[in-house]
C-alpha cells in the first residue's frame, strides 16, 4: 500500500477514514493550523502520529488524537503530475548536466530512514527552476551510484562520455556526483582529459534534495553561474564554502579534499584559497595561473588500477608491503610522516619493490606542505632505495595520477618523469 507507506494501526486508520494518502496536500487544524504534504513514515515508527512536510521544507510529527480536522487540498496525483520539459531560451548558453548519483540526486527512503539515489538528471534540473534563467540545461543520467561505489571503471565511463562533447557547442559540463569520492573522480578527469576546451564542474551536496537544509540547489546554481561567467578551462569541484548560503567555493579538482563528514562547507582547497568564490552578484578569481600546463587537448583515457596507497604508521608490518608486491602491483604511493619518511623496518621490502620495477612515490600525511626527503638522513636513505618524492601532491591525487600514468606509460624512468610533471595543477608552487 504505497499510498500509506510506513503507516500502520491507528495512524493508518486515521488516514483511511479521512481519505488522505501519502503525498496529498492538506490543511490540518490542531493546536494551530498547518499546511503541507503528508509524508511517508519510517518502517519502525509508532502509529500515533502522522508526518507533515511544511512549506518551509521542514517535517513535523502531529499526534492524531490532537488533530481536530484534516482537509485534502490537492491529491498526490495532481502534485506529482508530469512536468513539461524545460523550454529552450534563445541567447542563453548551453550546459550539459550528467548525473552519477550521490546525495545530490537522492531522497530520504522512508522505509528505512536512509538516503537513496533516485532522482534522474532531468528531475534534478527541473527541481531547481533558477537554473533555466541562467542557461539551457540538457540533462542525462549516466550512473546512479553512491560515491563509495564509484570505481575506476566508472571514471573511464564518465571520461568517455565527457570526451564525446569536446567539440560540442556546450559552454561547460556539470557532473552531479556523491561527495565522499568526488575528488578522486575530479583528479582522474584532470589527467585523462587534460586540456579539455570547456570547463568541467563536479557538484554534490551534503544534504539530500528533499531536506530543508539541502545545499543541492545553491551548489548547482553556483556551478552554472561559474561555467557561464568565469570564462575558464579546467576541472573543478563546486560546493558551499561554509555553513551559510552566501558563498560557494570553486576548487581546483586535484587540490581539494573533503575535510568534514557532514558540514556543508566540507570541501577545502589544500594549501591555498579556493580558485574562485561565487556569490549572488559576482565571481571572484583567486587563481593566477592556467589550470592546464599543457597546450591543446590530448585525451588519454586509460588506467591501471594495480597501484596501492600505503599509509605508514608506527608498527606497520612490512609483510603487508610484501603481499602488495607479490600481488603484482606496479605502483605504491606512500603516505609517509612529516617531510616524507617511513621506518627503517620497511627498507628491505622497499628495496625489493624497487628491484622488481615497482614505481614508488612519497607523499605526506600532513594536510599541507611539501615532501622534502633530503633534509634528514632517513629521507636520503629512501631516495637511494628508489622512492620518488612527489612534491606537495595530495596522497589521493598521487594514487589516481599513478593509476593514470601506469595505464599510459610502460618505462619506469618515463613514469617517474611524468609523475613529477605538473599536468593539471596537481602540484602547487
Amino acid at each position: 500500500m504505497s499510498e500509506y507507506r510506513g503507516y500502520k494501526g491507528d495512524s493508518l486508520e486515521f488516514l483511511k477514514i479521512n481519505k488522505i494518502s501519502v503525498n496529498d496536500s492538506v490543511n490540518i487544524l490542531s493546536d494551530i493550523t498547518y499546511s503541507g504534504i503528508i509524508m511517508p513514515r519510517y518502517e519502525h515508527s509508532d502509529d500515533k502520529h502522522i508526518v507533515l512536510k511544511l512549506k518551509n521544507g521542514y517535517n513535523i510529527g502531529l499526534e492524531i488524537l490532537k488533530i481536530e480536522k484534516i482537509e485534502k487540498i490537492q491529491s498526490a496525483e495532481k502534485i506529482f503530475e508530469h512536468k513539461e520539459k524545460n523550454e529552450i531560451v534563445d541567447g542563453l548558453p548551453k550546459i550539459l548536466l550528467l548525473s552519477t548519483g550521490g546525495t545530490i540526486a537522492s531522497k530520504i527512503d522512508y522505509r528505512t530512514g536512509a538516503v537513496t539515489p533516485v532522482l534522474t538528471a532531468e528531475e534534478l534540473n527541473s527541481s531547481v527552476p533558477e537554473l533555466n534563467k541562467i542557461a539551457n540545461i540538457d540533462a542525462e543520467a549516466l550512473l546512479s551510484e553512491y560515491s563509495e561505489n564509484i570505481m575506476p571503471n566508472h571514471w573511464i565511463q564518465i571520461a568517455d562520455k565527457v570526451n564525446q562533447y569536446s567539440k560540442s557547442d556546450y559552454t561547460g559540463i556539470i557532473i552531479a556526483h556523491g561527495t565522499d569520492t568526488m575528488h578522486y573522480t575530479s583528479s582522474f578527469l584532470s589527467f585523462a582529459l587534460a586540456g579539455f576546451p570547456i570547463p568541467i564542474v563536479l557538484v554534490g551536496s551534503q544534504r539530500s534534495s528533499d531536506r530543508a537544509s539541502s545545499d543541492a540547489a545553491l551548489n548547482l546554481i553556483g556551478a552554472v553561474k561559474f561555467i557561464t561567467e568565469s570564462k575558464t578551462k579546467g576541472i573543478y569541484i563546486v560546493m558551499h564554502q561554509d555553513e551559510n548560503d552566501e558563498t560557494i567555493a570553486c576548487h581546483i579538482g586535484n587540490r581539494v579534499r573533503k575535510n568534514h563528514t557532514s558540514k556543508r562547507g566540507a570541501f577545502q582547497t589544500i594549501g591555498d584559497d579556493p580558485a574562485f568564490i561565487i556569490t549572488e552578484n559576482q565571481i571572484m578569481k583567486n587563481m593566477s595561473k592556467e589550470f592546464f600546463k599543457i597546450k591543446g587537448y590530448l585525451p588519454r583515457i586509460k588506467i591501471d588500477t594495480k597501484v596501492a596507497l600505503v599509509k605508514y604508521h608506527p608498527g606497520y608490518n612490512p609483510k603487508l608491503l610484501d603481499d602488495i608486491i607479490e600481488m603484482g602491483y606496479k605502483g605504491i604511493i606512500f603516505e609517509g610522516t612529516g617531510l616524507g619518511h617511513i621506518g627503517n623496518t620497511m627498507y628491505e621490502t622497499v628495496r625489493k619493490a624497487n628491484q622488481k620495477g615497482v614505481f614508488l612515490g612519497m607523499t605526506s600525511q600532513c594536510i599541507d606542505g611539501r615532501v622534502s626527503m633530503t633534509v634528514y638522513e632517513s629521507g636520503r636513505d629512501l631516495l637511494d632505495l628508489g622512492i620518488t618524492p612527489l612534491e606537495n601532491m595530495i596522497p589521493e591525487v598521487a594514487l589516481v595520477k599513478a593509476m593514470w600514468v601506469l595505464g599510459n606509460y610502460d618505462n619506469l624512468e618515463e613514469i617517474k618523469k611524468v609523475m613529477l610533471e605538473n599536468i593539471s595543477s596537481e602540484i602547487s608552487y
